[in-house]
């Protein structure tokens, strides 16, 4: 898009039982409603398809890394996430983006499976994978865990995937205001409140073209079709909404593209009205 190239970096599919437990809303009679959400998005039994990934971005000469996924080797209490192993790395240095070469990693928000490849066990420790970017996040994001009581499956996330990146210096937090800030040229955060309160979206342009990385105010397309639904994760779910209605309605029946952070492929593509909801238009593959 412009003068940027977006890469989608996988990680790994999400188990079919991802679906009914985050968007428990989704049942399957209202996902057959949305025909045009199979084959790609959901199956013929309506079971939701999720998928987690990176975004790798070549944007004015910076290399920049969006979320980081579940990480392999870590405690987790998911035993879908638990002692994970996958190629991820691999499939980011094929795609030429070695870690050490990466210049900026944005974090939309500091849950388990976004901040995971943060860091990489070297030896007992966990040390950051990528030793030379600046991490970013926002103020809200890393305010609100740093006076939130944390179980202990969250304070071992914090403990091997957020702060060996603090510790390192590496971690700058951004003020972001309502009306989003620019982080470096071309990418902007923007704010998207209610999953968590500091939850920022990504919005990258150049040359007159516009694209949105989504977080997690949208988890899947089928909250294109109803944006009510809401998460079991989302802290806010009235103000999640909000954000959800409020990002889908400056999309909508525009050029801009949208980038599922758990969409699985086809993961970019065009919003259109539907009535009083939405659908996703995939992007073509030559885009």
């Amino acid at each position: 898009m412009g003068d940027h190239t977006v890469r989608r970096i996988d990680e790994t599919p999400l188990p079919p039982e991802t679906g009914p437990w985050l968007l428990p809303g989704a049942t399957a009679d209202l996902v057959a409603q949305a025909s045009w959400l199979r084959p790609e998005f959901a199956d013929d039994q309506g079971v939701l398809r999720l998928a987690s990934h990176s975004f790798a971005v070549e944007a004015d000469g910076l290399r920049i890394v969006v979320d980081t996924g579940i990480g392999n080797g870590k405690q987790r209490a998911n035993p879908a996430w638990h002692q994970q192993q996958t190629d991820y790395e691999e499939r980011l240095r094929a795609a030429g983006f070695a870690p050490e070469s990466v210049d900026l990693v944005v974090l939309t928000h500091l849950h388990t499976d976004h901040v995971g490849w943060n860091t990489r066990a070297e030896g007992d420790d966990w040390v950051p994978m990528f030793p030379h970017a600046r991490y970013v996040t926002s103020r809200t994001e890393w305010d609100h865990w740093a006076g939130a009581e944390l179980d202990e499956p969250r304070q071992q996330m914090f403990r091997d995937s957020v702060h060996p990146v603090r510790e390192a210096g590496l971690l700058d937090l951004v003020d972001v205001s309502d009306g989003g800030t620019d982080i470096s040229p071309g990418v902007r955060l923007l704010p998207a409140p209610g999953h968590t309160p500091g939850q920022v979206a990504v919005e990258l342009s150049s040359g007159g073209e516009r694209a949105v990385v989504t977080g997690d105010s949208i988890h899947h397309p089928v909250q294109l079709a109803h944006p009510g639904i809401c998460s079991c994760a989302d802290i806010e779910p009235a103000l999640a909404a909000r954000t959800r209605h409020r990002l889908l309605d400056s999309l909508a029946d525009t050029p801009a593209l949208l980038l599922g952070t758990h969409f699985p492929p086809p993961t970019a593509g065009f919003v259109r009205r539907a009535g009083d909801a939405y659908r996703l238009v995939p992007a073509p593959p030559e885009h």
